[in-house]
């Protein structure tokens, strides 16, 4: 008779409780979601340690992918050929065995047998000794071009970049090994004036105010494409569960450069922002709050623009 335990099935209730409340708690306030989009180049390398945010999460979520061209996976050239196999092996080696081979089965086919049409037993064991002989040799051929087909990184315009810190390719996803090029925490290279930081501020505030309004309209005039689509994505799941998120009051209390930098004609900005601000999540159709209130938190926002052009929000970061 099989026997109804209630203990382990309350205990596995209320833990599916407490992660249904925390998923509900993630999709609060924009970008509370998780780390994503874009930092161009920079996109899988951790930006610098800051006072105000001494870490950041990786990012999750991205249309920039690490095989692209100018990322790491990009330059690995290529190792093995389309088509494997010993008999798809260049040069005299592939072409030798298969010769070999064919006259064993030709033996075969008049009647003499495998072994018949490379006389006898005798000729068979010279044929393998000459085969593993070949086999050697075609090795330290092989092994001697796979070397000679490796990228020189002694010398050359790739040393000088790394020297002079002009490279910024990406080590992939999580980290890695650090870069030659690593930039110091506010490293500036775009110049950004005091109107730069009004403005990041400033679209910090508008950011989270058309999100609050469910305003995509609005937050297109202060995002990338990229990262409306994520927004898009977590207002439409708020719908499907009948709850609209109100943020208020964001108010800027600390923030630090933690590097900006080029490429080509657009310019990036990454800045670690404390904020405080009032966050809850509201029964749709009653406006009655079922969680939430007065919040702090810590984010690293990157903005990009193209020369001439003003500031879009292009990724966001938890600390």
């Amino acid at each position: 008779m099989l026997r109804f335990h209630a203990r382990p099935l309350l205990a596995l209730c209320a833990v599916l409780a407490v992660l249904a409340f925390a998923t509900t708690d993630a999709d609060a306030r924009a970008g509370r979601g998780g780390s994503f989009g874009s930092r161009g180049s920079q996109t899988f390398s951790a930006p610098p340690s800051t006072t105000t945010s001494p870490t950041a999460r990786p990012i999750e979520r991205s249309m920039t992918q690490p095989g692209q061209p100018g990322g790491a996976l990009a330059q690995r050239p290529p190792m093995t050929s389309p088509v494997g196999g010993f008999f798809n092996r260049p040069g005299f080696l592939g072409g030798l065995f298969a010769g070999f081979l064919g006259a064993g089965l030709l033996g075969m086919l008049f009647g003499h047998g495998f072994l018949g049409g490379l006389a006898g037993v005798a000729s068979m064991i010279g044929l393998m000794l000459q085969i593993g002989i070949i086999v050697i040799i075609g090795y330290l051929v092989w092994m001697w071009w796979q070397r000679r087909s490796q990228p020189a990184l002694a010398s050359g315009p790739a040393l000088r970049d790394y020297a002079s810190g002009n490279s910024r390719t990406p080590m992939g996803f999580g980290g890695g090994a650090p870069r030659a090029s690593a930039r110091a925490s506010g490293t500036d290279e775009v110049g950004l004036t005091p109107d730069d930081f009004n403005a990041f501020e400033k679209t910090l505030g508008d950011v989270q105010s058309a999100y609050s309004a469910e305003d995509l309209a609005r937050l297109r005039r202060h995002v990338t494409p990229e990262l409306l689509s994520y927004f898009s994505e977590e207002l439409a799941a708020n719908a499907s569960k009948d709850v609209v998120n109100r943020v208020s009051d964001v108010k800027l209390l600390q923030g630090d450069l933690a590097e900006a930098w080029r490429e080509g004609d657009t310019d990036y900005a990454t800045v670690a922002m404390r904020f405080s601000l009032n966050d809850e999540m509201l029964e749709r159709d009653s406006g009655r709050v079922l969680q939430g209130g007065p919040d702090e938190a810590t984010e690293i926002w990157t903005f990009m623009r193209v020369r001439g052009g003003h500031w879009l929000a292009s990724a966001i970061q938890q600390s």
